[in-house]
């Protein structure tokens, strides 16, 4: 079972790009809401009470920052 992963990003989050280059490395499909081209994902970020990115969602779970050992834990990996 694929578990579903929303990655909060921007355009100029490093942490960002690593996250994803490492979810596609290990062949995880995720939904990227980038903050900053998408203002309802940043202010829905910011309604959870997040000011920055990657913020990275795996079903209810969360991770702030990027977090290979969480991300492994909670994916499975």
């Amino acid at each position: 079972m694929s578990k579903k992963v929303v990655v909060f990003s921007s355009n100029t989050c490093g942490y960002c790009t690593m996250a994803k280059e490492y979810l596609t490395e290990k062949g995880v499909a995720y939904e990227e809401r980038n903050v900053s081209n998408d203002i309802e994902a940043r202010k829905e970020l910011m309604s959870k009470g997040f000011m920055g990115v990657p913020v990275i969602y795996v079903e209810d779970e969360v991770i702030q920052g990027f977090n290979k050992a969480k991300l492994d834990e909670l994916l499975g990996l």
